[in-house]
């Protein structure tokens, strides 16, 4: 959430950030229930102060007649306080819910506009791949080769659901494999966090406000939300503590298999594994000074380009808008891959940097040099979504014979050149 001090000095641009980012969100009811709130935490304070002097007084008074006529005196005073507070319970609680609604500001340069159609693309790398002979998508070759077994997954599960088999399944432990020795050298702590996250987290991480609250898969009897991504779990691990400034910043690259609904997007990309509701994902999470998230996002989205690059596959980068953006989020730039039997991109990652919004509702802080407690700034970025990646590999690489060629810097991890030959 944002600093109620900065949202009183700041009403016009709260404003305007919910209004670009499609929030729905009363900031002039806001800051009446805070000024209510104020005075009410004031008067409980001043009764409360009563209430301790008429208690010592009481305890001193040797008179009984006194005494018992001060007692009296005093449970008036007890059942205003007890009024006071349960009053002060209901300003707070609606003050905090629309706090809670309340959006993070966009960073300057973020593309102003109400959904996705607002992106700009900031530059495209690689050439688009071309076939001297008629190339077939990826599922039509995964079910040739029996990589991808949609038909019995939705037996199973559902529809949406599906098996990775053979070489496809070996390739994609090659791709964690490269992905997390990369990241290794790069400072990152390789996590396996729970794929389970308690409310009061996933809310503190921004994901139970609007629409996306839909798309998490809820376990009622146990209270639980199944990670919709690795951050869900990563972000609280270091909830309520004050980090070493020096040791920032801290870089995590944790792997989990996610869940979503894919709510909103039914009868879309229903065929093959592009949607699903099961998939396998490595995610890069940061822990940063809040004077360094800005070239630590660069930072983030530079390692991604560098293992796409590593990995030859085409891709663009695009600039997301405000209202195609979420409610958490400063910033955010997406990787899209070229899909040759789509002839378009698809998004394979997306970099974010979070600034404090998220720290402040986890209350992670650190001390500055000038021993200054302030709240760190958390990003997240994608490193490869397994799934859609492996289907980037398939159409990109593929032969007329109906082989897959392994990118060389997976043939490492991998026990051949190529599969389905």
């Amino acid at each position: 959430m944002l600093d109620i001090n900065f949202i009183r000095d700041n009403a016009k641009l709260v404003k305007q950030a919910a209004t670009d980012k499609g929030v729905d969100v009363d900031i002039d009811l806001l800051l009446k229930l805070d000024e209510d709130r104020r005075k009410h935490i004031a008067a409980r304070d001043e009764l409360r102060a009563k209430q301790n002097a008429a208690n010592s007084e009481i305890a001193k008074e040797k008179d009984k007649a006194k005494r018992e006529n001060k007692i009296g005196e005093m449970q008036h005073v007890k059942k205003d306080l007890k009024d006071a507070e349960e009053h002060l319970t209901e300003l707070q609680e609606a003050y905090s819910g629309l706090m809670r609604a309340v959006p993070n500001i966009p960073a300057e340069g973020v593309p102003r506009g109400k959904d996705e159609s607002a992106n700009v693309v900031l530059r495209e790398e690689g050439k688009r791949t071309k076939f001297s002979f008629e190339p077939a998508d990826y599922l039509t070759l995964a079910e040739r080769h029996g990589w991808i077994d949609m038909e019995r997954g939705a037996k199973v599960a559902g529809s949406r659901f599906g098996y990775l088999k053979g070489d496809l399944a070996l390739l994609e432990f090659a791709l964690i494999q490269y992905t997390m020795t990369r990241l290794v050298k790069e400072g990152f702590v390789p996590v396996i966090p729970p794929v389970m996250v308690k409310p009061e987290h996933m809310d503190a991480m921004g994901f139970l406000q609007g629409d996306i609250k839909d798309d998490m898969y809820f376990l009622e009897e146990d209270q639980l939300y199944l990670a919709g991504t690795s951050e869900q779990a990563i972000g609280p691990m270091h909830a309520g503590e004050i980090l070493d400034y020096e040791k920032l910043p801290l870089r995590y690259a944790g792997f989990s298999t996610c869940f979503r609904r894919e709510a909103g997007s039914y009868g879309k990309d229903t065929r093959g594994i592009l949607r699903v509701h099961q998939f396998d994902k490595i995610e890069m999470v940061s822990f940063t000074a809040p004077e360094k998230s800005h070239e630590e996002h660069k930072f983030l989205l530079k390692l991604n380009e560098d293992m796409m690059n590593d990995l030859k596959l085409p891709y663009r980068v695009v600039h997301i808008a405000t209202g195609d953006m979420g409610l958490a989020k400063h910033e955010q730039f997406d990787i899209e891959t070229w899909i040759p039997s789509e002839d378009t991109y698809r998004e394979t990652h997306s970099a974010s940097n979070m600034t404090d919004f998220q720290a402040r509702r986890l209350n992670i802080r650190t001390k500055t040099g000038e021993n200054e407690t302030v709240y760190v700034h958390m990003l997240n970025d994608t490193a490869f979504a397994v799934g859609r990646t492996l289907i980037a590999i398939i159409e990109n690489f593929q032969k007329k014979d109906g082989s897959v060629e392994i990118p060389k810097p997976l043939q490492k991890y991998f026990y051949k050149k190529s599969i389905g030959g």
